[in-house]
């Protein structure tokens, strides 16, 4: 009974920190590709480009042009017109007749570009070749804020474009591929490597550095069973720990067991004290009792925490809690992190 418990355990583990190697891996070749095109947004009512934006001037005789309509572009004064840019990705695989999410995006004088329309836009890709073709409204939904938000000159379109020239993916020829880390690591491509070989045979797969491995797809499969089987194959991996902070808001998103070691940190008028309470004066520590907890002490205001409790994001919460401003987390997370006091990456967006 006791041998098929511990049984049990070893395989609720590695189900825990298993990682399907589709989630950690791109299939080199096989990516998005960056469409971009140059177009008008009509029907704005006086929120356009004024008269002083010749690039829009020309744009919207051109555009008149192309419909047997000819005006000199020195003649046009609508300030119901935006010139924009559009870019929208093109999938991998992706069809003729499939649609695509697009942004436009304001490069005039325009106050804003909500209520009108995207006249039809080509998008091209870094080839010059046209890819996709986009049209469509713009409504009020489409841009965060409404109306007077700053952002009104930037908008999104769902399904706003169709897809009109297909980029030749030929996965299913091939006898070998290649599989890319998101992240660079030996230890991980090394796994890979073992476990792939482990279960479709020697010589399948092999690590040809931190981030690439060669696979080499079996007599018995065709590619596209092959990487379909490759994706959901499990990998203990459990990634490494990261802090990541929003410098406007101040938001700490961390692993609630990213642990804070002892530190001081002075900045400014800010001084943060981490250290075990038995190390402090009495007077110091509030009459608790001594044991295995841990003062966080925040300009002379002291807080206790037990033992496991001291992470980036209790330590966040208290600077947060008692007033400090999203700047002044932001430096002492970093002051932290550079006296080896924070065991993970930190990432300022």
């Amino acid at each position: 009974m006791g041998l098929r418990v511990v049984f049990i355990l070893l395989i609720m583990i590695e189900a825990l920190f298993a990682t399907k190697i589709k989630d950690i891996t791109n299939v080199v070749g096989v990516r998005d590709n960056q469409l971009i095109g140059y177009g008008l947004v009509v029907g704005l009512s006086g929120a356009g480009d004024g008269s002083s934006s010749e690039f829009t001037r020309q744009a919207i005789s051109s555009m008149l042009q192309s419909v047997n309509v000819k005006v000199n572009s020195s003649k046009v004064k609508s300030k119901n017109v935006a010139a924009v840019v559009v870019t929208a990705k093109l999938p991998a695989f992706s069809r003729h007749g499939d649609r695509l999410d697009i942004e436009v995006s304001s490069i005039g004088d325009a106050k804003s570009i909500l209520g009108g329309t995207l006249v039809m836009t080509p998008l091209k890709a870094v080839d010059g070749e046209v890819y996709a073709l986009a049209q469509g409204s713009i409504n009020k939904g489409f841009s965060p804020g409404g109306k007077n938000s700053r952002k009104a000159t930037v908008a999104k379109i769902f399904d706003g474009a169709l897809v009109e020239r297909e980029v030749a993916y030929d996965i299913n020829s091939k006898s070998m591929i290649r599989l890319s880390l998101k992240k660079s690591d030996f230890t991980v491509a090394t796994k890979i490597q073992k476990r792939l070989n482990s279960n479709f045979g020697q010589g399948v797969a092999t690590a040809i550095d931190s981030r690439t491995i060669e696979l080499r797809r079996p007599v018995n499969l065709s590619m596209v069973e092959f990487l379909a089987h490759v994706n959901e194959t499990n990998i203990q991996h459990s990634g490494a720990n990261k802090v990541v902070i929003d410098q406007r808001t101040g938001t700490v998103v961390a692993g609630l067991n990213i642990a804070v070691e002892p530190v001081i940190v002075s900045h400014g008028d800010l001084t943060l004290k981490i250290m075990p309470a038995s190390s402090l004066p009495k007077s110091d520590a509030n009459n608790y009792q001594y044991g295995d907890e841990t003062s966080i002490s925040v300009n002379n205001n002291i807080i206790r925490m037990k033992e496991g409790e001291v992470t980036v994001a209790n330590i966040a919460r208290v600077l947060q809690k008692l007033g400090a401003k999203p700047a002044d987390i932001i430096t002492v997370m970093q002051t932290i992190k550079r006296a080896g006091g924070i065991n993970a990456e930190l990432e300022i967006i």
